[in-house]
């Protein structure tokens, strides 16, 4: 056994199956390990912003890392901005990155680069082996690390570089350590900090709620927590996994300007911070704030994302011998008819999609389908968490394979799609149940906002080339065919509808381009 298999079935015996990959040269001996090792599982990503974008979308939905494996430094530089958003989902997930030999790195060979250096702003552990035998020991140190529960903003990611002759040398497994599960498993709130904060919750509060408090058992208990003392629920903007349906209590998301935050918080007279942070503006504006918590506004902290929130909430629900929540129980909206519109495309989904589906978003209207969808429809929503474009399509990817048996649907403007539009393709060669509609407006619309936010009613003609997605126009269909995805075009509520109901019930990636 040579150190690259001793990697991989050490990993496979951590609960590591799943790699998704775009490997070089120096990664030759792990794909051979990945060969030999029948229960491990690799899936071919043209881009390794789609291998590291689907380990998020993976992570998110399994609670256990993925691995992506990467061709040195620049393939790494290449997935970066999927990690930023990995990190701030706190998503556990293992990059597996080559690196020359040891003795050829002296030689200045044209892909040398420094790993460690571009991995550092997106991880939370990193280390390079150093010797084969090591490598098994290594890559169990990667899967702990990638488990832990960290603080913000630490994230959860390890990356892990081998050196190629780290792989062809000989190894060794390592095996799964007894109390391994309970080492990386969510530290607990402790029950004076229930108990000190349960009488202070009243209908001048805020419950600001993120992490493992929006699964199902943490929203319910978030609901009987308001049921009773009257106080709000919020989410973040965009919170990394959310489960929601008429089953489940409502709970509302802080606007994305700060200006509207403010005003929300302003007659908010206690904020309780339960897995969440203080709400900051997404960007610095002239004459705003960028803590936007008021001064009169008092800030009680009952558990950081890192710690078991779910429970806390459970806890804090019991302290206060809350009754059960009051819930939406919604009905379908009727299906929309006319010129196509967000509006029409959001009641649409919130009329025709499955029970009990996924739906991973990124820019563009997508994220309106959320409040049509959430009292009315079972699912889990996956949000953009760190505002860097390009990860709800490979995100919807790693979200299918993890959960092959739930449909899942990717809401995506055409300008944030096009930044990993080759996750069609991976999409097309796994067969994935996986419908993605995408916002056609043929420009990127916030940039217009936030310039229009600037004071300027009037663009001009070269400001406007930077927003517009024209001359040419994307060919969206055409793109998704290039990649063995069906497609089609919709321009009226009634023919998106047709698209989206045929999609749905024949299976298998589709994709329709909704024209605004």
């Amino acid at each position: 056994m040579n150190g690259a298999e001793s990697l991989i079935r050490t990993f496979v015996a951590h609960g590591v199956d799943t790699c998704f990959a775009n490997p070089g040269t120096s990664e030759m001996h792990l794909v051979q390990a990945i060969d030999a090792v029948e229960e491990s599982r690799a899936i071919l990503c043209l881009f390794e912003g789609v291998c590291t974008g689907a380990a998020d979308g993976y992570g998110r939905m399994r609670g256990t890392p993925a691995m992506t494996l990467l061709h040195l430094g620049a393939g790494l530089g290449n997935g970066i901005a999927n990690l930023h958003n990995c990190r701030r989902a706190a998503t556990p997930l293992i990059n597996v990155v080559g690196d020359h030999a040891v003795h050829h790195v002296a030689y200045d060979a044209p892909l040398t680069s420094d790993i460690e250096a571009v991995a550092k702003p997106v991880s939370a552990w990193i280390r390079t082996s150093r010797t084969s035998e090591g490598a098994g020991l290594d890559a169990a140190d990667a899967v702990r690390a990638a488990r832990t529960p960290n603080p913000d903003p630490r994230g959860g990611i390890a990356t892990l570089i081998l050196p190629a002759d780290c792989a062809w040398g000989s190894g060794r497994i390592a095996a799964k350590s007894p109390g391994f599960d309970a080492a990386v498993a969510k530290p607990p709130v402790p029950a004076e900090v229930i108990e000190s904060a349960a009488p202070r919750i009243d209908a001048e509060t805020v419950l600001f709620v993120d992490g493992s408090g929006l699964t199902k058992r943490g929203v319910s208990a978030a609901g009987r927590i308001a049921a009773k003392t009257g106080c709000a629920v919020y989410s973040p903007t965009f919170p990394a996994r959310v489960e929601a349906g008429p089953d489940l209590p409502l709970v509302n998301r802080l606007p994305y300007f700060p200006e509207q935050i403010l005003q929300l918080l302003a007659p908010i007279r206690k904020l309780v911070l339960v897995g969440a942070e203080r709400p900051v503006s997404f960007f610095a504006y002239r004459n705003l704030p960028s803590d936007l918590v008021p001064d009169s506004c008092e800030v009680i902290r009952i558990a950081h994302r890192h710690e078991d929130v779910e429970n806390a909430l459970v806890d804090l629900a019991e302290a206060l011998d809350a009754p059960t929540a009051e819930l939406p129980n919604g009905s379908r909206p009727p299906v929309p008819t006319g010129r196509l519109n967000v509006r029409g495309i959001s009641a649409t989904l919130a009329a025709r999609v499955p029970d009990n589906c996924i739906v991973a978003v990124d820019s563009g209207g997508g994220g309106a389908a959320y409040p049509a969808m959430q009292h009315c429809v079972p699912h889990t929503w996956l949000n953009l968490t760190g505002g860097s474009i390009g990860q709800g399509g490979p995100a919807a990817v790693g979200a299918a394979l993890a959960c092959p048996d739930r449909p899942v649907l990717a809401l995506l403007g055409d300008g944030g799609a096009m930044y990993t539009n080759q996750f069609l393709w991976t999409a097309a060669r796994e067969n994935l149940d996986l419908v993605t509609v995408i916002f056609s407006n043929r420009q990127y619309n916030i940039l217009e906002v936030e310039y229009r936010r600037l004071g300027i009613n009037e663009i001009g003609e070269r400001a406007a080339s930077l927003f517009d997605l024209s001359r040419p126009d994307l060919d969206w269909v055409a793109l998704a065919k290039a990649q063995g995805v069906p497609g089609s075009r919709a321009t009226t509520c009634e023919e998106f509808d047709a698209s989206l109901t045929a999609a749905l019930a024949d299976g298998g990636p589709h994709l329709i381009e909704a024209v605004l």
